[in-house]
């Protein structure tokens, strides 16, 4: 469910970008695929062996060009599914990586950024590819979610399959709430440059003061 739900955000995105379909295959390709050869990459597991994963490169790529081939209506209904979908992903994608990273004996900094690369690298690398901000940067509490599994797999506290699926659904469950709560990050915006309409108000102010 997460290599669809993903492969589909990235084909959507090139989509809404008028991308041609070679475009949207390598978008979401990158959503599916990207931030799990990002996680191998920095932690020394051959990035070679995204080959052996037929099955899952073979979804992927019906699942894009299906969509492609969608009508838009039926796209448009997609979307609120896909947000589960994609919170599914998330979960999954995240533990997947802290795994990796923790069965290698690294150290729990390690564990923890295997975790939040393998869950929202790929969306990072979509969103960048499409010439946008990436969305979990900006408007959502997403990266924090990966980070619960880093931290939780790092430090031993949710070892063994019953207590790694506790895990899932708390993910799961949480992702959940930030979307429909609308929970955010605290953010700070600094404006360095002038507005036109404000340059203009103090060029005239200048005038007036020689005026007089």
């Amino acid at each position: 469910m997460g290599i669809v739900a993903f492969a589909a955000s990235g084909a959507i995105i090139a989509m809404e970008e008028e991308y041609d379909i070679f475009g949207v295959a390598v978008l979401g390709m990158a959503a599916a695929f990207g931030g799990g050869v990002v996680r191998n990459l920095f932690i020394g597991i051959p990035i070679t062996s995204l080959w052996s994963q037929g099955l899952l490169l073979n979804t992927a790529l019906a699942t894009i060009f299906l969509l492609y081939l969608f009508p838009a209506v039926w796209i448009r209904k997609w979307q609120p599914i896909a947000t589960f979908f994609d919170a599914v992903g998330l979960a999954a994608f995240s533990i997947q990586g802290a795994l990796f990273a923790a069965r290698m004996e690294l150290p729990v900094g390690v564990v923890i950024f295997a975790s939040v690369v393998t869950g929202i690298g790929g969306g990072v690398i979509r969103d960048v590819l499409a010439g946008r901000k990436p969305l979990v940067f900006r408007d959502e509490i997403y990266a924090l979610w990966a980070m619960l599994a880093g931290i939780s797999l790092g430090f031993g506290w949710m070892d063994g399959q019953i207590r790694s699926a506790v895990l899932f659904a708390v993910i799961l469950t949480m992702r959940m709430l930030s979307v429909y709560y609308g929970w955010k990050l605290p953010r700070r915006k600094l404006d360095f440059h002038q507005s036109a309409d404000q340059r203009r108000l103090a060029a005239g102010g200048k005038e007036e003061e020689r005026a007089l």
